[in-house]
């Protein structure tokens, strides 16, 4: 399977007329086919059982590599597993996608990619950190949206709750941030952790609410009662 041959079967399933809303919508200069996700997840499914590791990783590079919308929607969900074995060159190619972040939809799917590694190992929080560092807003972004699993778990083991409380010290650190997808993106990671673990969110509110815009705060608390 090359890059070509993906982004043909890719682009037979397009809906007439749906590239040029998806281009309106997205709001980022580049080839859009027009097609609909549950028809690359379909395609994604059958090249993960059908190839290789070393060819997935190939495919996958290609298709980033081509710059058209749907194509890196592909590659993220290619690398999309929990269990790939060896998995270092899986996050080799997902964290060199990271600098290349423009789109929320191109960078949501690679998180949720990069997201299964770092539940594999936390201790791949360590490169992450120096997205929240990164002038690249999307890049900041994606160290909560990667991590977003840590904020979903019922029972953590240390590790994870370790890795939780890092995790709450960027979003601390981005509080001064005015970019509204970052501000987004802290409260999402709380409303979520508030499901899991309310009490620690309280806490975190009453320490760090009035640093954080009226909408935000509300939408992090939305699920405490």
């Amino acid at each position: 399977m090359t890059p070509e041959n993906a982004i043909e079967a890719i682009a037979a399933g397009a809906v007439p007329g749906k590239a040029a809303e998806m281009a309106v919508y997205h709001k980022v200069a580049r080839t859009y086919l027009g097609t609909a996700n549950p028809v690359i997840d379909a395609l994604c499914k059958d090249w993960r059982a059908d190839l290789t590791l070393e060819a997935r990783l190939d495919l996958a590079s290609g298709l980033w590599q081509s710059d058209i919308h749907e194509a890196r929607i592909a590659a993220a969900k290619l690398l999309t597993q929990a269990r790939i074995r060896p998995d270092a060159a899986a996050w080799d190619l997902i964290t060199a996608w990271v600098p290349e972040f423009d789109a929320w939809a191109i960078a949501d799917q690679t998180c949720i990619a990069a997201s299964r590694r770092l539940v594999v190992d936390p201790s791949r929080l360590d490169e992450v950190e120096g997205w929240t560092q990164s002038p690249l807003m999307w890049a900041r972004r994606a160290a909560l949206v990667a991590t977003l699993p840590f904020a979903r778990m019922n029972h953590p083991k240390p590790a994870e709750t370790e890795a939780r409380e890092r995790v709450l010290g960027w979003a601390e650190s981005y509080l001064e941030d005015r970019d509204w997808f970052i501000r987004k993106a802290v409260a999402w990671w709380l409303r979520d952790l508030s499901k899991h673990d309310p009490d620690r969110v309280r806490l975190f509110l009453a320490e760090h609410g009035e640093a954080m815009k009226t909408w935000a705060r509300k939408e992090a608390a939305q699920y405490l009662t």
